[in-house]
């Protein structure tokens, strides 16, 4: 938000509002002072954003996401499954022999499936007999930070508070003193003014006196 838009209202407890042309006047004055290009770049004491730094990966995938190209590749859950018995093979006598290297494959299948569904039986025990606690605690401290934040919001207002308190107190104090120091400046310059008319005045008619002697000695 640009800064000329910014209106406080608590800062002026003894000045009177000044007028739409006055103020209109005052807004020009800044606005003609300003650049441009004020309102879309920073100001010059804010320091530039650093650019990112991300690893290929993450790249990659900021780009995937650009280009709405769909998610492939990833975990495959596939090996997590039951795998089927293997096929029998039969010879050319009519005899179906079992093939050991697939029933060793699908022994190795087998044993991850049951692994990754026995931790998962454990994950799910841990989680209904802790979860519930974890999920308590865990608001709880989200509960306590976010007091925490409101306490400062609400000490930062205070203080804000306090801050215009005493701006007012102190302007409300001087108020007297400014108004007659305000005054003593109008009479004083209009004091100047009355010196600086009869002045000319005097001089209009010492003119005056001086073209009448003139006209009085050529006759």
């Amino acid at each position: 938000m640009p800064l000329i838009n910014e209106i406080h209202d608590s800062l002026p407890y003894v000045d009177v509002e000044p007028s739409v042309a006055a103020r209109n006047g005052a807004e020009a004055l800044i606005a003609a002072e300003l650049p441009a290009d004020y309102l879309s770049s920073l100001h010059p004491l804010i320091p530039a954003l650093s650019e990112p730094r991300f690893s290929p990966l993450i790249q990659q995938e900021l780009e995937r996401k650009a280009a709405g190209v769909p998610l492939t590749g990833g975990v495959d859950l596939s090996r997590y499954e039951a795998p089927e018995p293997p096929a029998r093979s039969s010879d050319a006598g009519g005899d179906s022999t079992p093939n050991l290297d697939d029933w060793r494959r699908t022994l190795q299948l087998a044993y991850i499936a049951s692994s990754h569904l026995s931790i998962r039986h454990e994950n799910l025990a841990l989680l209904e007999e802790s979860g519930k606690n974890a999920w308590l605690i865990g608001n709880s401290q989200l509960e306590d930070i976010l007091r925490s934040i409101e306490k400062d919001l609400a000490d930062t207002k205070e203080a804000a508070e306090n801050v215009n308190k005493q701006r007012k107190i102190a302007q409300e104090a001087s108020k007297g003193e400014l108004a007659g120091l305000d005054d003593t400046w109008k009479r004083g310059v209009g004091a100047i003014l009355d010196v600086e008319l009869a002045s000319e005045n005097l001089r209009m008619q010492i003119l005056d006196k001086r073209r009448q002697l003139a006209q009085q000695s050529t006759h």
